[in-house]
């Protein structure tokens, strides 16, 4: 199961009366070291001039790998967390998530990240298995 939904929560749903707000505390709740790592990104995004921010760094184990595939495969999640965040995510090799500003997405950052050729790039053979 990606999310732990509370039994009100899971009954709103149920009835059609879910917010945002109440759906992005469950990501959070149910993720947390997803969620730490999107904040993270969004946050430097927001200290910095750049047009994204970016984390690379491996999660610690496969349960952490888990959360962040689970937030960032799901489009639901995903566009849960860009509309909280006011941001664009992307996501490369089961672990490298980046925060984009709005207006970068027709940019050249961005279409690089989300480009084959990024993706070939930033392959490694440590990383097959993730």
């Amino acid at each position: 199961m990606s999310l732990d939904v509370p039994t009100e929560l899971l009954d709103r749903a149920e009835r059609g009366e879910v917010d945002d707000i109440e759906f992005v505390a469950c990501v959070r709740d149910s993720l947390p070291y997803a969620w730490q790592v999107i904040t993270g990104v969004v946050a430097d995004l927001e200290t910095g001039q750049e047009q994204f921010a970016d984390n690379s760094t491996p999660p610690p184990s496969e349960a952490e790998r888990g959360q962040l595939l689970r937030a960032l495969a799901s489009d639901a999640i995903r566009g849960g967390l860009e509309r909280h965040f006011g941001v664009k995510l992307a996501f490369q090799n089961c672990h490298r998530v980046a925060a984009f500003r709005p207006t970068a997405v027709d940019g050249v950052a961005y279409r690089d990240f989300v480009s084959v050729r990024g993706q070939l790039l930033n392959q490694s053979p440590l990383l097959r298995d993730c």
